[in-house]
């Protein structure tokens, strides 16, 4: 996947793709091939020793004892509420603004998302109204670090301690993340990953993975993903098949030694960015005290959301929206009641975030396109 949005009539080497999946690829190629030789050589493609090895090394990166790999991000979580016997009668506290995976997570047990909007500065779910949000049915808070930047920790840990609920993470776009200097995976109960292609970590199709210090949860989740046992007809629960396969477990340890390396590519790109336009009428991202940003999307916000991408579009650079249309407002949670104005700040988040070209192989001449043209669409609209 290299593109979100088309740039019809400019030729292919003229573009500034939002992302290039295969950047990744071709730094990398002779690694790569050697890996999946190595794994159709084995002819073992499902769960053994490739999954066994990129879970041992995925959980040390975490700071974490355990990881589990799973189908995908989404089945992570779903199979972490899964493993706390999060189900029907229960609610789970979710960011208004987020990808609809997380609210999906929760409605697949069967308990309740119940939505909180984010804070008014910020991308990040207000503490403040998760506080508001507990009750006697609340079972979870799922933190969210979306696009990259660690929710406030601190805070939601405290909320979770006092109220005797679990604290989950989501961290599918948090590979390498940190809060006060501790990495995404290692700052909650547990955590799920996604490893789908465009993340900071990805593999050549869906996968996903649990990370935790809990050897109940890590155990239970091993029997979920695999049937509900740890065997060939072992069926202890009734479990699922969300097992991440051997080719996708040898080609993310390929990758998994150089995020480091691609994250501060990525954070110098941000550092561009921040510079370049600062003073424009973009909102930057503010990276908050105590959080170290992976980066995963470099997202902005402009009053001229809409005029700005058609005319970044017709300049060959390519950019997305995380996210148009917040969950509540989604045709699958219409049946939740919640109305248009529920989460306004979330709302206005859906009218206003642009991502601008984000990632490792993104080089200075881009960064300068893309700042140029930003800055001109403002000369021509002051």
């Amino acid at each position: 996947m290299t593109t979100n949005n088309s740039s019809r009539g400019i030729a292919r080497d003229d573009l500034v793709p939002f992302r290039d999946v295969g950047a990744g690829y071709r730094e990398l190629r002779a690694e790569y091939d050697a890996a999946w030789r190595r794994v159709a050589e084995s002819g073992w493609f499902i769960l053994g020793e490739e999954v066994e090895a990129f879970e041992i090394e995925f959980a040390q990166r975490c700071g974490a004892s355990y990881c589990v790999g799973t189908g995908s991000g989404l089945e992570a979580l779903f199979l972490i509420l899964q493993g706390y016997g999060i189900g029907a009668g229960d609610d789970v506290i979710v960011p208004a603004h987020t990808f609809i995976a997380t609210w999906l997570a929760v409605s697949h047990t069967g308990a309740r998302p119940v939505g909180v909007d984010s804070a008014q500065h910020g991308f990040q779910m207000d503490p403040a109204g998760v506080a508001s949000a507990i009750t006697s049915r609340t079972r979870a808070i799922f933190a969210v670090h979306l696009y990259g930047e660690p929710s406030n920790m601190d805070a939601l840990r405290e909320i979770a301690r006092r109220s005797k609920v679990r604290l989950i993470e989501d961290a599918a776009q948090a590979h390498g993340a940190k809060w006060r200097g501790k990495p995404a995976g290692s700052l909650g109960d547990a955590a799920g990953f996604s490893f789908y292609p465009a993340k900071n970590l990805g593999a050549f199709g869906d996968g996903g993975a649990v990370v935790t210090d809990d050897p109940e949860l890590a155990a239970s989740v091993r029997r979920l993903r695999n049937y509900g046992g740890l065997g060939k007809y072992d069926h202890e629960v009734r479990g699922y098949n969300s097992r991440l396969d051997s080719l996708q477990a040898a080609l993310l340890r390929v990758g998994l030694p150089h995020l480091e390396t691609w994250n501060a590519r990525r954070a110098a790109l941000a550092r561009t960015y921040l510079q370049g336009l600062a003073g424009t009428r973009c909102v930057l991202p503010l990276v908050p005290e105590g959080a170290e940003s992976c980066w995963h999307l470099f997202v902005i916000r402009h009053p001229d959301r809409d005029a700005l991408r058609v005319f970044l579009q017709a300049r060959g650079i390519q950019t997305a929206i995380h996210y148009p249309v917040p969950p509540h407002l989604s045709g699958a949670y219409a049946g939740l009641g919640y109305a248009r104005g529920a989460f306004p700040h979330t709302e206005g988040l859906a009218e206003t975030v642009l991502s601008l070209p984000m990632g490792p192989h993104v080089d200075e001449s881009s960064a300068a396109r893309v700042i140029g043209a930003v800055r001109a669409f403002e000369s021509e609209h002051a």
